[in-house]
């Protein structure tokens, strides 16, 4: 059956270069972007998705759908035989889109921003995308396509993005946010109706302690009131180990006890995020995988031992299922975060004394869900992203100075993770990260906005909130230099 070439040429002779540009960009993960720059006419658009195969013969569904996503509905209708209110029905059932939400979320956010907005744009990436802000013809697609080349806008990197737009206009910063939710939602969470009225263990619930302590930095104050920063140019900066525990099978099958720990889906996310944000701080990677308590105690001995004194810091992050104030092998058995973070002090590790050492835990300290609170701010507006008060604890962290311990929400409470997005807080640690260290912002600023960030989210349906705080008793700014 040949393909319906006159239609599409009457379609592509409808085609404003607006919306042909839309098109193209809608298309991104399909056609090379090299392929689609040189693309000038709609006939020549037509025939590179037929090169990939997206139109075929008597099967024209993705053409339809493109349209649909521009609002061109009088083409759908007259030329292809389909309705706004059909394609909306095809496009729920699941694996029919195949422009993805992410990219249709930048084309939704292009067509509402105003010509004076696109023009601020412009102005704050100046730096970044000097040929944008020189170009008047430049348009919010545009804008969106070179960020993607320079690597600062991303399914998973929308923090450039979010913090325009949140000076810029807030309703934009809303509308990603919704979609980070979207995506994070009740179909994606491992909380299930079952798993919360139950009295077992964590389950799939991916949890976060965090405790506040004031730092310790006695005569760290010069005398222009201005911290100090702990040394940081070493190559590498340090070691960034990372316990990855994934698959809990030996502690369900553990005798004589077995545990209800199921596995940790969508940890690999966050370990992936970990390792490339922190490569390109210039730390040394390594990453262990499902270990038991035994295994975690040994490998933390092995870097305890380890010589650091060539270098400036020393990170660990964990991803495992927890409970208050300790995290679990995959065997179910326990290990107490202090045991883990003391191995590092002064007296056992001589060659970290007065470096910084950070730890980022993510792993259950409970069963509680925390619920938002509604106050009313001065705008009159309502903000329902206010948690609860909670006490924090402050026995996980050695009292000795240098210490900065970040978990992902308060003790007795539980945490939110997504099968195939990661979890709330290292999605948005690594994401905060990987924005402000360039930056040169210090890691105390960077983790207030990471807690600003995963407060807005809310679980649904019930609105659970979750709160990450981290502490410290560092005594100096700590700075990630990039360069």
């Amino acid at each position: 059956m040949e393909l319906p070439r006159q239609r599409l040429l009457v379609v592509s002779e409808e085609l404003g270069e607006a919306e042909l540009a839309a098109l193209k960009f809608l298309s991104l993960e399909h056609v090379p972007m090299r392929k689609l720059e040189a693309i000038q006419k709609a006939q020549d658009f037509f025939e590179a998705l037929k090169e990939k195969g997206m139109i075929e013969a008597g099967n024209l569904s993705f053409l339809k759908e493109l349209l649909y996503r521009i609002s061109r509905i009088d083409l759908l209708a007259v030329h292809l035989g389909s309705s706004r209110e059909e394609m909306a029905r095809e496009l729920q059932i699941p694996g029919r889109a195949k422009v993805s939400a992410y990219r249709y979320l930048l084309f939704q956010l292009s067509e509402d921003i105003t010509e004076d907005e696109l023009n601020s744009f412009k102005f704050l990436l100046g730096k970044e995308l000097p040929k944008c802000r020189l170009n008047p013809k430049t348009t919010m697609l545009d804008v969106f396509i070179e960020m993607e080349k320079k690597g600062i806008l991303g399914e998973d990197n929308l923090s450039m993005l979010k913090r325009l737009c949140a000076g810029i206009n807030i309703s934009l910063l809303k509308r990603i946010e919704e979609y980070e939710l979207s995506l994070f939602g009740k179909e994606e969470m491992l909380i299930t109706e079952e798993q919360r009225g139950s009295t077992g263990g964590p389950e799939a619930r991916a949890t976060w302690l965090a405790s506040s302590v004031s730092p310790d930095s006695p005569g760290s104050w010069n005398e222009s009131s201005q911290l100090e920063a702990y040394k940081m140019t070493s190559r590498p900066r340090g070691m960034c180990l990372i316990l990855n525990n994934h698959s809990f099978a030996k502690a369900r099958e553990a005798v004589p006890e077995p545990k209800r720990l199921n596995d940790r889906n969508g940890t690999d996310v966050d370990a992936a995020a970990l390792k490339r944000v922190f490569s390109k701080l210039h730390f040394e990677i390594e990453e262990c995988r499902n270990l038991t308590a035994e295994e975690i105690r040994k490998i933390v001995n092995i870097y305890q031992c380890k010589d650091h004194k060539d270098r400036d810091c020393f990170v660990c992050c964990i991803l495992s299922h927890g409970k208050k104030g300790i995290i679990y092998g995959v065997d179910g058995q326990e290990v107490p975060i202090q045991e883990l973070t003391i191995s590092f002090t002064g007296q056992n590790c001589r060659s970290l004394t007065g470096k910084p050492k950070v730890f980022f835990i993510q792993a259950c300290q409970g069963d509680a869900y925390q619920k938002g609170v509604t106050v009313e701010t001065d705008s009159g507006e309502q903000d329902s992203s206010v948690e609860t008060d909670a006490r924090f604890q402050l026995d996980c962290i050695p009292a000795e100075a240098d210490f900065l311990l970040g978990m992902a929400t308060l003790p007795d409470h539980v945490s939110f993770r997504s099968p195939t997005r990661g979890t709330w807080y290292i999605q948005a640690l690594c994401q905060h990260l990987d924005y402000s260290c360039p930056r040169g912002e210090d890691i105390l600023t960077i983790l207030t906005a990471v807690n600003q960030e995963v407060s807005r989210k809310t679980c649904e349906p019930n609105a659970e909130k979750q709160m990450p705080q981290p502490s410290f008793t560092l005594r100096k700014k700590l700075i990630f230099p990039v360069n």
